[in-house]
């Protein structure tokens, strides 16, 4: 099985579980769960981060948040030391959703579809993230409460139809939705909090994204084929902050030259997994 048939595979994967738990979630306030009860607070490795101030300095956890998040939370941040940023584009449903309903964006606006953003703002508006998680690690810290969850489309999207979810993160659910059709994962680019953190891994990660310079034929197809359009064709490796490690630009249906576009550790060796 090829490489982005996997990646598709487990995404649904991850999307089917996550939406089994948060509907047995709700059937469980009725006494109809099928599963053992397990809150979204409970697997959600962002709520880690909410709460890693106040744990340090205070001893205890964020209202809501669950101490499976702080598990989840280190392991990610060790599987990210490693591989980059997979969670992002193998794991995260919200991410997951946003390609999905790309795919019908595609097909509706062709090659215009990802290339609509002014390159200028663009360029500024992908560090918009970074203040977006200064802003809720420092407002949790200080209200001690889940703010984020009142603004979050990942929370939104797995509660919808609960009536416990603001307004404003289901208008955010559905503005990101929308953007989805005419440009790649716009919450992931722009907005997310958790792929800012994640992304930063991109600088030091162990396995990372290197272009063979010999080999290259300077196609152009891996900056093509890239969501996040990162220009892959003129780097030796891959460290932009933006890349979620989808592995998309090392497939052979972007690279037509054979170990050009690796993930591999310095010295050469690839990740055979």
């Amino acid at each position: 099985m090829k490489k982005f048939k996997i990646r598709h595979v487990i995404q649904a994967i991850f999307f089917i579980v996550i939406t089994l738990f948060a509907v047995n979630h709700s059937l469980s306030e009725a006494g109809k769960a099928f599963l053992p009860e397990i809150s979204l607070h409970a697997i959600c490795p962002f709520g880690g981060v909410e709460t890693f101030y106040t744990l340090v300095t205070l001893g205890i956890l964020v209202k809501k948040v669950k101490t499976a998040s702080i598990v989840l939370m280190v392991l990610v941040f060790i599987l990210t030391l490693f591989l980059g940023p997979v969670f992002c584009g193998w794991i995260c449903p919200l991410g997951s959703l946003q390609e999905w309903i790309g795919k019908l964006g595609k097909k509706l606006f062709k090659k215009r579809y990802n290339h609509m953003m002014p390159v200028k703002l663009d360029k500024y508006l992908r560090f918009l993230r970074y203040f977006v998680l200064i802003a809720v690690i420092y407002v949790t810290a200080r209200s001690l409460t889940l703010i984020f969850a009142d603004y979050d489309p990942y929370y939104a999207l797995f509660n919808f139809w609960t009536g416990e979810v603001a307004i404003t993160a289901i208008i955010i659910l559905v503005v990101t939705i929308l953007l989805s059709l005419i440009m790649e994962r716009p919450w992931c680019k722009y907005l997310c909090p958790y792929g800012a953190l994640l992304g930063i891994f991109n600088l030091f990660s162990i396995f990372k994204i290197h272009r063979n310079e010999t080999s290259c034929i300077s196609c152009k197809k891996c900056t093509k084929v890239c969501p996040m359009n990162i220009t892959v064709d003129n780097k030796k490796k891959v460290t932009d902050h933006q890349c979620i490690r989808c592995l998309e630009c090392t497939s052979e249906y972007a690279c037509p030259v054979d170990d050009t576009l690796d993930l591999k550790l310095p010295g050469g060796k690839k990740n055979e997994n």
